[in-house]
């Protein structure tokens, strides 16, 4: 556990797109591009040589930052220039929402997210580590990179590409193949790229409200008018890949029963989002609650006056129980009726959770 202050203001959620070459990663990036949900995206492409986002060609010069229009940027650098342009694209003036960072097809993507863990930079906060696969060439794939296995086994979630290619029986196979190599990740089939874009993130809150109540953009509709003449009407809903499970509660959760479920969240659920009231353990704080795959943290914010004091959450995964994971954070519940305590009535271990920034990090099970 880590002690320290409350960040100032909201961190940008940095994900680490990454698939040996030809599995897709730079289709389903531009599928993000373009079903963004309002929000504006931050590009960091850690490869050299011509890499194409949509009609942008950024030409093999590491450092060259471009404009992907709505708001989106793109930089091309080398992975020892991470943190400068992470520095670059988190300042105020840039205004992005996600930065999503584009993997060299021979990257190990575990350094990535080690780098973004141990960056000192206050601005971020880790997305999540998405492996994409191309399950027609799976085989193949495995024969020339045996290292997949452990990119699949660090990843937090894992697309299968090109599902449309792969008969039922192939992917069985890799499903098995994923869940030999230990991995508990989320895996979402999918075609051309196209996987829900708030498995990732979320769709944007603007301060002013433009997001909340907006008009449908010519994006929107041609966007809509695209799916049905192509007959992909239902393809368009891309929830069905996945569950949402909602939880809310007006009794407090117990702190130590939250972390035994956390600790021992089942595969298959990739991100956990909201707000959790710990009653008399914090009388002054909610505690935001951001999970993806292994990562975990809590970071404290006071409630405001009136505020109902609330736990809500959002799971989010594939093949979960949604039954059993509302019964299990049932059982998370102090015991009694939610009883409210003053700040000074409050008992003294409510200082350990008042300036908590708890942080599970992949890869912990394996130091």
């Amino acid at each position: 556990m880590n002690a320290s202050p409350p960040p100032r203001s909201r961190q940008i959620p940095v994900i680490v797109l990454a698939g040996f070459l030809g599995s897709g990663k730079t289709t389903l990036l531009n599928h993000l591009l373009r079903h963004r949900a309002g929000n504006r995206i931050g590009v960091i492409v850690n490869d050299f040589g011509s890499i194409e986002i949509d009609a942008m060609t950024v030409s093999g010069q590491v450092g060259s930052t471009v404009s992907l229009g709505g708001g989106c940027l793109c930089c091309a650098v080398d992975a020892s220039e991470l943190d400068t342009y992470l520095e670059t694209l988190t300042r105020p003036a840039a205004r992005l929402d996600v930065i999503v960072i584009e993997a060299s097809g021979l990257a190990e993507p575990q350094e990535l997210v080690r780098m973004l863990l141990a960056s000192d930079n206050p601005h971020i906060v880790y997305g999540g580590l998405v492996e994409v696969v191309d399950a027609a060439e799976f085989g193949a794939t495995r024969d020339r990179h045996p290292e997949i296995d452990r990119h699949l086994a660090v990843a937090d979630l894992v697309v299968l590409n090109k599902t449309d290619r792969a008969g039922e029986q192939e992917r069985a196979h890799l499903r098995q193949a994923v869940e030999a190599t230990g991995s508990t990740a989320a895996v979402i089939p999918a075609t051309y790229g196209r996987i829900d874009p708030e498995l990732l993130f979320d769709p944007a809150l603007r301060p002013d409200g433009e997001e909340k109540a907006r008009q449908l953009t010519f994006e929107d509709l041609y966007l809509e008018e695209r799916a049905r003449e192509s007959g992909d009407e239902h393809g368009a809903h891309l929830h069905t890949a996945y569950e949402s499970v909602d939880f809310t509660s007006d009794v407090p959760m117990d702190p130590r029963r939250l972390m035994e479920f956390l600790d021992s969240r089942p595969g298959g659920l990739y991100r956990i989002k909201g707000y959790v009231d710990f009653g008399a353990g914090d009388v002054d704080n909610a505690y935001a609650v951001h999970a993806v795959g292994r990562f975990l943290r809590f970071v404290p914010k006071p409630w405001t006056r009136g505020e109902p004091r609330l736990t809500r959450l959002v799971l989010i995964g594939s093949g979960i129980d949604a039954d059993a994971l509302r019964k299990e954070l049932e059982g998370c519940r102090t015991a009694g009726e939610p009883g409210r305590e003053t700040a000074q009535d409050a008992p003294h271990e409510r200082a350990m959770w008042g300036v908590l920034r708890y942080v599970r990090q992949p890869g912990d099970d394996d130091a």
